[in-house]
């Protein structure tokens, strides 16, 4: 499932990059709401997802990446976008917002709108990296896994250090290259600070 708003304002069209803004738990879907109604342009990719309780069953619609929504462009508002309330800040790197690549969102928008089975996965610093060669999604790259017979593609976004996977066949892959490790990142904005393996907040 995909939730996205995708305004677009002649404040962001100079800068059409892919950023990560780091939120409070639970928070994804009122930062994401707050962007858009001023004039951002923002990406929050969601799941299905059943949770069961003794006397219910609720079907949710969850974040992919939790405490993430992507931003595209409109940095020089910035103090907009940290004032937003539920938002930490800005994922950046050596003081300056860091970008995420095209590919990797474009990748992560085919998987949801494809209608693929996608949930969210743990992040992997090795495995074996292949790409599909068939199908709707043709080209799409990341980590295979096995587990219970079952195949599944980690798909990453790197500076974040966590994954979202789905369910392939073996046959639809193939080997590649490793692509090299990115520089761990930090959350500016608001006090807090963030890298790969941890956050806390000052």
């Amino acid at each position: 499932m995909l939730s996205e708003s995708m305004t677009a304002t002649e404040n962001n069209v100079s800068n059409s990059s892919w950023y990560a803004l780091y939120t409070r738990h639970q928070h994804e879907k009122i930062v994401d709401q707050i962007l858009t109604n001023k004039g951002f342009s923002t990406f929050l990719p969601l799941y299905a997802t059943t949770h069961s309780w003794k006397d219910r069953t609720k079907s949710l619609q969850l974040p992919l990446f939790p405490c993430y929504v992507f931003l595209k462009g409109g940095i020089e508002r910035r103090l907009q976008i940290l004032t937003t309330p539920g938002l930490y800040g800005l994922v950046s790197s050596a003081g300056q917002p860091a970008t995420i690549p095209d590919i990797e969102i474009e990748a992560i928008r085919r998987v949801v709108e494809s209608g693929t089975r996608v949930e969210a996965h743990p992040y992997l610093r090795c495995g074996n990296w292949v790409r599909v060669k068939n199908g709707p999604l043709t080209g799409i790259e990341g980590i295979l896994v096995r587990k219970k017979n079952i195949s599944r593609l980690v798909l990453s976004v790197e500076i974040l250090g966590t994954a979202a996977a789905i369910e392939v066949a073996a046959f639809q892959v193939e080997a590649i290259n490793t692509p090299p490790a990115r520089d761990s990142l930090a959350v500016v904005g608001t006090g807090s600070r963030h890298n790969r393996d941890s956050v806390a907040i000052a």
